[in-house]
């Protein structure tokens, strides 16, 4: 019995149609034709993919002689998990949600320095019956409450989501009318994620125009030296609803991708998501080790912010290099 047979009769003892194993296995419908056809062969990262969605040893597969199927030695293999319309559905408005409280908590942590910095600027103004110390103690109180607000929503988040942590992680199978459904949506708010992502990109870009501005007055007079300080937060806010607003448009877009099983979230390319994410995770917990311990050393909490546009601009620059690592190791 040839390849192409045991293919076919595989599927139709599933009771699946080939538009649904193309969707099982991420091909085209005209891919398992040719393979059912003998006009083409699967590569070996398909045959495996076969095997392990059959249940059938890949000598079963590849070899003309075995005519009986030898099933794979896997009593306690999970059932591949299905998404209804309703779960889909209820997903979707969940990541609406999310992403909302996810880029106020983005935008809390950009925004928690702010404080500080403009009741530094209060205490150096003639007259201010605020003390330094007191000013410097209450900036930094209000760091903390802000950062530890933004915290509480992400951990928050993260408990929300445990119900749909399989989705975009494991294997899993969409009902019908699940892609249909998730399509139209994605296609109706196509132009809200484009837009949102243009003025993200506008706004982070120009952020450091009052920060320019500032330090172009120079620091002559006190008055000067005032509006120099008070228009470093007018960056960080510009910087914060920038990301704020990446997030908002990002997580709804990834959400339908994770559905629909597309873009990072295919089914070969969930080896690279574990990898970025876990990058991703040090990456940024690195920064922040390094922004907490340089501000506390140092003191200089209007100097140290910029540790975070200068993190933002380096990740990009580390999550392409990790791409090109991924690719190159996967070519091998």
């Amino acid at each position: 019995m040839i390849l192409a047979d045991k293919i076919t009769n595989l599927r139709k003892k599933n009771g699946w149609s080939q538009e649904e194993l193309a969707e099982k296995m991420q091909v085209s419908r005209q891919a398992v034709s040719k393979w059912e056809g003998a006009q083409t062969v699967p590569d070996l990262e398909k045959i495996l993919a076969l095997s392990r969605l059959f249940g059938v040893t890949t000598d079963y597969l590849l070899k003309d002689e075995l005519e009986t199927e030898e099933l794979t030695d896997e009593p306690d293999r999970v059932p591949v998990k299905r998404v209804s319309l309703a779960l889909a559905n209820e997903f979707l408005a969940w990541r609406e949600r999310a992403a909302k409280r996810i880029a106020a908590g983005t935008f809390l942590c950009v925004f928690a320095v702010v404080p500080l910095l403009l009741l530094a600027a209060a205490v150096e103004t003639p007259g201010c019956p605020i003390p330094e110390n007191l000013a410097a103690g209450a900036g930094l109180v209000l760091l903390l409450v802000l950062v530890a607000a933004a915290v509480a929503i992400f951990v928050s988040c993260g408990f929300r989501s445990a119900p749909y942590e399989f989705i975009g992680k494991e294997p899993f199978e969409t009902e019908y009318g699940v892609d249909g459904m998730i399509r139209e949506k994605q296609k109706a708010y196509r132009p809200t994620y484009v837009r949102c992502n243009i003025i993200a990109v506008c706004l982070c870009v120009l952020s450091p125009i009052p920060l320019l501005i500032g330090g172009l007055l120079g620091s002559e007079t006190t008055t000067v030296r005032l509006l120099s300080v008070t228009l470093l937060p007018v960056t960080l806010l510009l910087a914060g609803l920038g990301a704020a607003l990446f997030i908002l448009a990002g997580v709804r877009w990834a959400g339908m991708q994770k559905l629909l099983r597309e873009g990072e979230y295919a089914l070969r390319d969930r080896r690279k998501i574990r990898i970025k994410g876990a990058v991703s995770t040090a990456y940024w917990l690195t920064a922040t080790a390094v922004y907490l311990i340089w501000s506390f050393l140092t003191n200089d909490w209007e100097v140290t912010w910029v540790v975070w546009p200068v993190a933002g601009v380096l990740f990009a620059a580390v999550m392409c290099l990790c791409n090109l690592i991924i690719d190159r190791d996967g070519e091998k």
